[in-house]
């Protein structure tokens, strides 16, 4: 996998950041406790060393990891456990690394930033039709009223032929409003009060929910990451 690795269980925990130590301090020479150190330590520094190494691995292990699919688009976003999982059992590749290195006593690995799947996944066209929510359709909107174009804060959303007009909640007939124009336009139809919304909303695509999931992307995401 050109890690330089050979890994003998691909559900290993990693034992290690990247000081090349092992995640834990404690040992023992007979199996039945930790050891004592000879002159250049005792337990309790040992016990301290585990902790910071532990601690080192929560913090490279933290984070998300961007998931494409085989033909590179977007589709999800993971965590670092479950991207390394992915990348040793082979079902996904590195495509972008960060700094940090994750080490084992058997292997050792770039912390990942983006990951490709091997095989092509199928996604469901009306997917993301299911996942209307507030901050979805104001990220889908750019974060501005579709009347006026105003991004001041406390955007709201509304519905473009109302509720009360027979309106659907479907991503076609929402979009973000600011609050004086979802007054203003009240329960009347868009053709009555020469309201129209700037752009025809749509579903949106998967870039949407991934910036959602992880609202400061690293730099390494955005070359793959479409303008929603």
């Amino acid at each position: 996998m050109g890690n330089g690795a050979t890994v003998r269980n691909s559900d290993a925990v990693f034992g290690a950041s990247g000081n090349g130590r092992p995640a834990s301090g404690r040992s023992s020479r007979n199996g039945h406790g930790p050891a004592h150190l000879n002159g250049n330590g005792t337990a309790a520094e040992a016990d301290a060393e585990g902790e910071v190494a532990v601690a080192a691995l929560r913090r490279l292990t933290r984070g998300r990891v961007l998931v494409l699919n085989a033909s590179y688009e977007p589709l999800n976003v993971c965590t670092v456990r479950r991207a390394l999982v992915l990348i040793l059992k082979e079902k996904a590749e590195v495509l972008e690394r960060g700094d940090d290195v994750l080490r084992s006593e058997t292997m050792r690995i770039d912390r990942p930033e983006v990951i490709r799947l091997v095989s092509f996944v199928r996604v469901p066209r009306d997917i993301h039709r299911r996942r209307i929510t507030r901050k979805a359709v104001l990220a889908r909107d750019g974060w501005t009223c579709q009347y006026c174009g105003s991004d001041r804060h406390g955007l709201t959303v509304d519905h473009v032929i109302p509720r009360s007009r027979g309106g659907e909640s479907v991503w076609e007939n929402i979009v973000a409003s600011c609050a004086p124009c979802n007054r203003k336009k009240g329960n009347r139809l868009p053709q009555e009060i020469r309201m129209h919304p700037k752009r025809r909303p749509r579903p949106p695509g998967p870039t949407v929910f991934i910036r959602i999931a992880a609202p400061r992307t690293p730099a390494t995401w955005e070359p793959y990451l479409p303008t929603a």
